[in-house]
């Protein structure tokens, strides 16, 4: 830490040059010292940085003399050296502290915005304290050390920046000290120096000094040269651009002695009688001059012999001088302060808030591989948790089921019965010939039940009679099966069909008829098994992906973690997805194209009614009774019911077989890719996709895969580090006003 401490060169100064007693009292101190000490730690905790806090701001060109006014202010000797001219903010803040015996100065740097950790870390570990004494040669040091820790440029090759948006903060504490706080900004500059300043140093310049000058709650203390022309200043635009009615502008003229012969009158009455500068007027000060200086003369004699002159005694007393300043400043800051300090704790709290839930926001932080696995593991756990309850509908235990897209259990029940009344409905090329149950009527009744199922299931699907009901899933679009219209059976021919089969394969068959026959004309009436087949089970992996892609950005902190979760799985989950759809594949081939077998008994009582039914039907149309009790049939009606052809024999015989062996291999389909495709494969068996998803998966992930799914991206980080270094300021500054 620099120690700037009572050695020969650091001889404490007057604000003239001769040795000060320190226990002289300034003539006037400030009021209200509590709630001036409360800003000073504001501005110490960097709460200027988000609010505007009430300040004085010493602003002006760099020849205008604004260094001997905070000289003649402070007391302290401003280097002049033109190598360490004012390069950044100083923020000078007087302290009068009753336990001291004698003055103690302490340097601290505030980091500007945009100060990177490192930067801000070595910005801030600097400091200067325990100083007793510091004159021209010792602040002269210490303003190297500065410039040095700031890296701010020395020379003229070495690249370094000229100025910086950082603060030195100068506190200066003792027994008589007023209760003071000054801002002095570099001064604004038209002209550049080869090598130390440019033209971006210009501009960075001049926003820095209307930043401060900016801030409503300031009073600005333009500082202006009495020998030149005034109105058309820079500095002096700029004050009434961004201060209109003046009623925070402080006019301070220097160098009266410099004005020619005849020029006074204007100045004074300028002074005396003010201008369109402000309504808080204008002081004249007289400072010394470089020569004067080195002479060592006493700055507030000169001043006071300066205004004992014929010409310049016109100016009274309450605008002249160093201690006319003070007063005006003692005045200004006052009710300044006063005025603005409960709309500064109200707007502190406000921002502090604003601050906090914008961090929450950001979530947990997930900086390093143990916070990014933790966060991981919270994701899986919540997921398995919800998956599971989705399975089992229990429904009412979170409101992430009142999206009914996520109930899952109840969306895969309903697609299973689409599917199953679909292929009931429309599985068939041709409509059977009635009489076993299966009327027109009934069909109908069906079709009518699962048209109205498939509405009240989604709002926004295909036709009832496309294969598939739900819109496509984007991602895992190409794997989809594409919606195809499913046309109802066709209500008529089925025996003619049966017929030109019988007859363009039979052979030498003596009341019997090649058994290759139903193979074939199976595979014919299970034409859109497959479209259907396939049109379900892209419908329940459509279920399945869409439940898992919402449960995640529902539970993700973060969307981003959500969408790297989703693609780092994706080819895990399509393979999944394949394997139903592959069994499906599987299903259709044994169904279709392998031997028609089963060990169903439903299929000899389906066979059995279909014969009964035909016999029944075709005697009945010789019933005969003699009473409404009963229904006879003639001996010898019963051989002409059996009366036909060999083929129709064959043909109708043929029929029977089909439709019973069609009916229960339908409903083995339909349970088969229930339960096989869909629910092992992609609900409830052991390899389904929502299992991708746990701690062992987690666990499994190297750190770069961690970084890659569940860290935070730049702009996060940058977030997070301003706002976690905002609320620190905040937290600081709160309380500050507490204390």
């Amino acid at each position: 830490m620099p120690k700037y401490g009572p050695t020969p060169e650091y001889k404490v100064m007057t604000k003239h040059g001769a040795p000060m007693k320190m226990n002289e009292a300034h003539e006037t101190a400030l009021a209200d010292p509590i709630l001036l000490a409360k800003i000073d730690r504001l501005f110490a905790c960097n709460v200027g940085e988000y609010i505007s806090l009430p300040q004085l701001v010493a602003v002006g060109d760099q020849s205008s003399g604004k260094s001997s006014v905070l000289e003649g202010l402070t007391g302290l000797s401003f280097p002049r050296d033109s190598g360490l001219c004012t390069r950044f903010v100083t923020q000078i803040i007087f302290c009068r502290m009753q336990n001291l015996t004698d003055r103690e100065i302490s340097a601290s740097i505030i980091p500007g915005p945009g100060a990177s950790p490192e930067q801000e870390q070595k910005l801030r570990a600097w400091s200067a304290a325990g100083v007793h004494t510091l004159k021209t040669s010792g602040f002269s040091k210490m303003i190297q050390d500065v410039h040095e820790v700031m890296g701010l440029s020395t020379g003229p090759d070495d690249k370094k920046p000229t100025f910086s948006n950082s603060v030195l903060r100068l506190e200066i504490c003792g027994p008589d000290e007023d209760h003071l706080s000054v801002i002095d900004v570099p001064g604004i500059f038209k002209n550049t120096t080869i090598g130390p300043t440019t033209k971006d140093d210009m501009a960075l310049v001049r926003n820095m000094v209307e930043r401060y000058m900016a801030n409503p709650r300031s009073i600005m203390l333009t500082v202006v040269p009495a020998n030149v022309d005034i109105a058309t200043q820079e500095i002096i635009e700029m004050a009434h651009e961004l201060d209109p009615t003046g009623a925070r502008t402080l006019g301070i003229l220097t160098k009266p002695d410099l004005v020619d012969k005849g020029a006074e009158d204007k100045v004074i009455n300028l002074i005396e009688n003010g201008s369109t500068t402000g309504q808080l007027g204008w002081v004249l000060l007289r400072n010394l001059g470089k020569q004067e200086l080195q002479d060592g003369l006493d700055r507030d004699l000169k001043e006071s012999a300066f205004h004992a002159t014929t010409t310049w005694s016109r100016v009274s007393t309450e605008n002249y001088g160093v201690n006319a300043l003070r007063t005006r400043l003692k005045e200004l800051l006052t009710s300044n302060v006063r005025r603005v300090f409960p709309e500064v704790r109200v707007e502190l709290a406000k921002k502090l808030k604003e601050a906090t839930k914008a961090f929450d926001a950001l979530g947990i932080e997930r900086s390093s591989p143990e916070q990014q696995r933790k966060i991981l593991l919270d994701i899986v756990s919540r997921f398995e948790s919800i998956t599971r309850r989705a399975l089992t509908t229990d429904y009412g235990s979170s409101d992430i089921f009142n999206n009914h897209e996520l109930r899952l259990a109840t969306m895969i029940s309903g697609r299973n019965s689409t599917f199953a009344k679909d292929m009931a409905v429309r599985g068939h090329e041709y409509n059977f010939v009635s009489g076993d149950g299966d009327s027109e009527d009934e069909r109908q009744k069906m079709s009518r039940e699962s048209r109205n199922l498939i509405l009240s299931y989604d709002a926004t699907i295909f036709k009832s009679d496309a294969s598939r009901k739900l819109p496509d899933a984007p991602d895992i679009q190409e794997m989809l099966e594409i919606p195809t219209p499913v046309p109802a059976p066709r209500s008529f021919g089925i025996h003619t069909w049966i017929d030109q089969a019988y007859s363009n394969s039979r052979g030498f068959e003596i009341g019997t008829f090649n058994p290759t026959i139903v193979s074939t004309l199976f595979r014919e009436q299970t034409a859109k098994w497959p479209t259907l087949g396939m049109g379900y089970v892209s419908d329940i992996i459509i279920i399945i992906h869409q439940f898992i892609v919402r449960v995640l950005n529902d539970i993700c902190v973060d969307n981003n973690i959500a969408a790297s979760i989703i693609s780092l799985i994706m080819d895990e989950l399509t393979d999944r997805y394949r394997l139903a759809q592959d069994q499906v594949k599987f299903l259709l081939t044994v169904e279709r194209e392998g031997t028609l077998m089963t060990m169903n008994h439903y299929l000899n009582d389906n066979l059995q009614k279909c014969r009964q039914n035909r016999i029944g039907n075709a005697m009945s149309m010789s019933t005969t009774g003699d009473s409404e009790f009963v229904e006879v049939v003639r001996l010898g009606d019963i051989g002409q019911a059996h009366h036909m052809s060999n083929q129709t024999h064959t043909v109708n015989d043929i029929h029977d077989i089909l439709k019973s062996y069609y009916k229960v291999a339908r409903k083995r389909f339909v349970d088969s890719v229930c339960m096989q495709a869909a629910d092992y494969y992609l609900v409830t068996g052991p390899q389904t996709p929502m299992n991708l998803l746990s701690p062992t998966w987690v666990n499994d992930l190297s750190n770069d895969k961690l970084a890659e799914i569940a860290g935070e991206d730049a702009n996060t980080l940058r977030k997070r580090r301003q706002l976690r270094k905002q609320i620190e300021d905040l937290e600081a500054g709160k309380n500050a006003l507490a204390s």
